[in-house]
Order: structure tokens, then C-alpha cells, then sequence
């Protein structure tokens, strides 16, 4: 089994192929091959690899049932939008 410190990290923005490295990691510290990932969480083997991959379009609901199965799940937070200006009030 992999190190937590082994474990690819995302960072302030988010990045796809930095999430499929690190549904490969989980899967593979769970000692899962893609098909049964796939079954556990209702989607494609095809999908999996897809995730994996770092696919950009990805579907949100299918991403969500991997995490799910892997014991992982989606943090959402405030940083800095490319390109806005917020003023202040």
C-alpha cells in the first residue's frame, strides 16, 4: 500500500488530470482493478479509465459515485477568479 504522502494532491485550482491520478491512487490502495471500480460505482470500465486519464468532460454525477466508492469526495473552495474584478462595497 502506498504512503498517504504518495498521494497526488490538488491544489487551489482544480485540475483533472491531477483528480485521475488520484482516483488511480486510491483504486490501486484498495487494491482494485478499473472493472471492478466500475461495477462498485454503476458506471463503465471505459469511464474509469476515462477518469483516470484526466478527461476534461467528464460527468459530474459519475465522478461523484467513483469518489463515493473510493471513500473520497469534492472540496469546493473561495480562491481567485482569472480574469474578475470584484470591487469592494
Amino acid at each position: 500500500m502506498a504512503d498517504r504522502e504518495d498521494a497526488p494532491h490538488l491544489h487551489d485550482r482544480a485540475d483533472v488530470a491531477v483528480l485521475g491520478r488520484q482516483v488511480r491512487w486510491r483504486r490501486k490502495q484498495l487494491d482494485l482493478r478499473q472493472e471492478e471500480l466500475a461495477d462498485l460505482a454503476g458506471c463503465s470500465e471505459r469511464f474509469v479509465h476515462m477518469l483516470e486519464a484526466g478527461k476534461p468532460t467528464v460527468r459530474l454525477d459519475k465522478v461523484l459515485d467513483v469518489l463515493r466508492v473510493l471513500g473520497l469526495h469534492l472540496e469546493v473552495r473561495r480562491g481567485v477568479a482569472d480574469g474578475i474584478t470584484v470591487a469592494d462595497t
